[in-house]
């Protein structure tokens, strides 16, 4: 929210700025300012009516008071009020940012000429802003000897920002605690004093800049500008965007034929044998089987877009009943069910199948759950235009039978239990909420023992359920689309076939590696919010999926060993004094690297035999990560030389034919042993 009744000396209204300066609206702008943040999924607007209450601010995440001017020293915003704040608005603004808002004050050379009061705001925050003029005659930009080029430290708020030059400035007086990001140089009129600081107020945050061209339309793009300004904004808005969601009220929950059919899902689960049947000499499932078709019956309401799959669903059960509650099969019904079908943001579908249970596991057991389709516009679109994929389908979490409570992130038809398997299938169903909640909650704890470099739009999406849940559909989408896409040597849906772990490893690595890349131009593109995908995808693979799920066959552990040791062989992670460093400048060269070996290794793939693929794709891995010691796929320990029975060689696997290094044994053990928090 950027306050404009105040005289101010920037707008991010283009034609305010084309009225306050005809000749050059650039100079009165923060409008690319704006864009830049909106780019990033924030909402930005301006306020050309105060007072600056309470009730204005209480939607606001963000706070920005640039530069306020009598105007016989600044052109300001046409027909605005006073410079000065008032007592009563000074009150709601410390308010604010003591309940978690964050607040930005761009202050200006000579502070005390221009009749404002942003001095006495910041100094209920502890910041004291002179009334200077800093020079510097030997470190300057453009021959301008006040265009000083300030000292920056090393800071996470100041990730991929190259440098920062400040058009006149005064300075400033930090208190204790504070985290100052500039400096006046050694040969400046003002060597080491502070030109911006960064304050933590009660759950709030405080940035004071010392000069507020820096962010104008003419200087967004020189040194670091841009990056600088989109850092400070994600630093001060983290508290606000670290608030839940909220969580619309589903009529369907309500229902009390859900709560039935919840009961009567979970009771019949408990009498269900491996394959899914019921020992009649044991149980009588005939009034659990009745109820359920009763409940579906009448949630059918809430679902017309289902009524002929809640109808097959009906049939399924009693037809399931009818032939003694043998190992069901579910064929016709799951041909009916199709949310891909209905992809509207917030429709919601109703699921009841026998399914198998989770971890690879061949037992079916009945299950029962509510999803709500996640599908605004922008995702939309980028299906529509760039990533055609009809059958993925975002789902979260509305309500589930007990099942369900478990590691379990997707919805697939393979995991229903049918008498054939269809030739095709119809959907794909992520639940983005739990694999984002598992992310934040992981991921940051991971982030905090290993004293990682944070950049602060990286730490508000460890912080943010929106933004993480909008960055795992993206990702999502482009991973799912992936498969079917590159030069496969093989079928890239693998859940049919048998191979080497290792394999399927590569594989969702490999779609990762392609969705970080597609991040990466979508970002140049103007999409800059599909950097947080390229955040998802390293945190998640380098930090969660080591560590998650037992040792038997990990594939998805694997495939994060294998991004860690390259890139940390490659030098572009550090592991130095007991804290882990990403070069964020350049990690994403190492992630394309890595990219281009494995689809190297796909491309080469289709001239071999599958026995030699799959000896070519452990050379790969285990020139990062070192296979077991006993390993008998290594070079020279191979009992087989004959490929012509590749199960054979499936039999010389090893359930961990890459364990963990040291290093995520440490922090596996570290992870284990810190209390998760509520």
């Amino acid at each position: 929210m950027f306050d404009e009744s105040h005289s101010e000396s920037w707008t991010i209204r283009p034609d305010v700025a084309r009225a306050m300066q005809p000749s050059h609206p650039a100079d009165s702008s923060y409008a690319r300012a704006a864009d830049a943040l909106r780019e990033r999924s924030l909402a930005v607007e301006a306020v050309p009516d105060g007072p600056l209450a309470p009730e204005l601010l209480g939607d606001a995440a963000v706070l920005v008071i640039a530069h306020p001017s009598e105007p016989k020293w600044e052109r300001t915003v046409p027909g605005s009020g006073s410079p000065r704040l008032s007592p009563a608005e000074l009150d709601a603004v410390q308010a604010f940012v003591q309940a978690g808002g964050g607040l930005v004050l761009l202050a200006e050379e000579e502070q005390d000429k221009y009749g404002n009061n942003v001095a006495e705001l910041a100094a209920r925050f502890g910041v004291r802003v002179n009334s200077d003029l800093v020079s510097d005659y030997e470190r300057h930009h453009a021959g301008a000897p006040h265009w000083v080029l300030a000292d920056l430290p090393s800071s996470d708020v100041l990730a991929r920002v190259s440098g920062a030059c400040f058009y006149r400035a005064t300075t400033l007086d930090a208190p204790d605690g504070a985290e100052v990001l500039a400096r006046g140089g050694e040969s400046s009129s003002a060597p080491g004093a502070a030109l911006l600081a960064c304050v933590e107020h009660g759950r709030g945050r405080v940035v004071v800049v010392a000069d507020s061209d820096l962010f104008g339309d003419d200087c967004l793009d020189e040194h670091g500008h841009r990056e600088l300004w989109v850092n400070l904004v994600h630093w001060a808005a983290q508290p606000s965007l670290a608030q839940p969601l909220p969580h619309p009220e589903s009529a369907a929950q309500g229902d009390p034929a859900w709560a039935l059919l919840k009961t009567e899902t979970d009771a019949l689960r408990l009498m269900q044998e491996p394959d899914g049947s019921v020992d009649l000499s044991r149980h009588d499932p005939a009034r659990h089987v009745e109820a359920m078709c009763s409940a579906v019956e009448r949630l059918a309401r809430r679902f017309p877009h289902q009524r002929e799959y809640l109808a097959a669903v009906v049939e399924d059960l009693r037809a399931w009943a009818a032939g003694g509650y043998a190992k069901p099969e579910f064929d016709r019904s799951l041909d009916l069910f199709r949310p891909e079908v209905h992809r509207e943001d917030g429709i919601e579908h109703l699921v009841l199948f026998p399914m198998y249970l989770q971890n690879a596991s061949r037992d079916r057991r009945f299950e029962s759950l509510i999803v709500r389709v996640p599908w605004p516009e922008w995702l939309a679109h980028l299906e529509r235009e760039r990533y055609d994929n009809p059958k993925f389908v975002p789902v979260t979490f509305v309500d589930n039978t007990a099942g369900y409570d478990s590691e379990c992130a997707v919805l697939f038809p393979e995991s229903v239990s049918v008498a054939v398997r269809p030739g095709e299938t119809h959907f794909v169903g992520i639940f983005c909420d739990r694999e984002s909640g598992r992310f934040r909650e992981r991921v940051g704890r991971a982030a905090s023992l290993l004293r990682l470099n944070v950049p602060p739009d990286a730490a508000a999406l460890l912080a943010s359920e929106r933004l993480s849940l909008d960055a795992y559909m993206l990702w999502d989408l482009i991973h799912d689309r992936a498969h079917s896409h590159g030069d496969l040597p093989f079928d890239p849906f693998m859940i049919r076939q048998r191979m080497p772990y290792w394999m399927y490893s590569l594989e969702e690595l490999r779609c990762d590696l392609t969705a970080f890349s597609e991040a990466i131009a979508l970002e140049r593109g103007g999409f800059a919010f599909a950097r947080n995908v390229q955040y998802a995808i390293l945190f998640d693979r380098l930090f969660r999926f080591p560590i998650t799920g037992n040792r038997v066959r990990n594939y998805d552990g694997l495939g994060g060993q294998l991004l860690f040791a390259y890139l940390h062989r490659h030098g572009f992670v550090h592991w130095t004094d007991n804290k882990l460093t990403i070069e964020w400048d350049r990690v994403a060269d190492g992630v394309i690297a890595l990219r281009e070996a494995v689809e190297e290794l796909y491309r080469t793939g289709i001239d071999r035999s599958k026995v030699a693929h799959w000896v070519a794709a452990h050379e790969l891995v285990s020139t990062y990560v070192p296979a077991t010691g006993g390993s008998r796929w290594t070079a020279g320990q191979r009992p087989l030389a004959d490929e012509s029975d590749p199960k054979a060689w499936l039999d010389l696997v090893d359930d961990d034919e890459f364990p963990l290094s040291i290093f995520y044994t440490s922090l596996k053990g570290k992870l284990e042993a810190e209390p998760v928090p509520a």
